[in-house]
């Protein structure tokens, strides 16, 4: 079990903080090949430095998914070309802001780091997956997207997007060896707080009679731990599913 990943190669975006450390840590840990990236190079050497306190390594690199190029530098770190598992897991926030608020830069960048970047990578891996007739897809989406009543407009169209564009990955690749899988986190121990700066204080006050029923704050290897399995020759018969890691908040 502590060796499932030996031999395989992943991509992890976020690398630098939060779940995406958490699952650079666990599939290095796990023998994995771990490709990382992010746009916080400082965070992305703590990672780094982490790792080889525990005497692993892995790729890391700064990149925007948010920029074409930034994607293809990715791409282009993965050796010869193999992919295994990508775990789409950068995200931000949207200040809680409700449409009537909501200027188009938010909008526009919190659909980029949410949504458009994760479909550029998927875009990007999947034919390699085909030819190899295997491979694993985790989107971190959230409860958010699956309710709307958690975030702010823009991040909540954008979560449920990740939760269709997962759905229909899974359909049209999944009889070609690819499963694509979801995992919707509630509230998470990460920095994506800077991006959660209340930015309209009536949408957070109507918004907080949701987030009153969430029992517990997650530790961001809860998460790892999902995706690791999610992603590993366990979870072969898993294909297409939206998978809830919130403590029962939306029970």
């Amino acid at each position: 079990m502590t060796q499932r990943y030996s031999g395989r190669v992943a991509l992890v975006t976020g690398a630098a903080s939060g779940i995406g450390r958490a699952t650079v840590l666990r599939l290095a840990h796990e023998g994995a090949h771990v490709v990382g990236c992010d746009v916080d190079t400082a965070g992305l050497e703590a990672t780094g430095k982490l790792l080889a306190h525990d005497g692993y390594t892995a790729t890391l690199l700064a990149a925007d998914i948010t920029d074409p190029a930034g994607v293809q530098r990715v791409v282009d770190a993965l050796p010869g070309g193999d992919i295994d598992l990508l775990a789409n897991v950068a995200g931000i926030m949207d200040h809680f802001l409700p449409v009537t608020e909501l200027d188009d830069d938010t909008w526009e960048h919190v659909l980029a780091v949410n949504l458009t970047g994760p479909m550029r990578l998927c875009r990007a891996v999947i034919p390699a997956m085909r030819t190899n007739g295997a491979g694993a897809i985790v989107n971190v989406a959230s409860i958010g997207g699956l309710t709307g009543s958690v975030a702010g407009s823009a991040y909540t169209a954008a979560k449920h997007g990740l939760v269709g564009l997962t759905r229909s990955l899974a359909f049209l690749y999944g009889p070609d060896g690819v499963r694509t899988n979801a995992v919707c986190p509630g509230g998470v121990n990460t920095g994506i707080g800077r991006t959660a700066t209340v930015g309209s204080q009536w949408a957070f006050d109507r918004l907080s009679r949701s987030s009153a029923r969430a029992v517990r704050t997650a530790d961001p290897d809860e998460i790892a731990a999902l995706i690791g399995w999610l992603g590993s020759p366990e979870a072969r018969n898993v294909n297409g599913a939206v998978i809830t890691s919130d403590g029962g908040w939306t029970a």
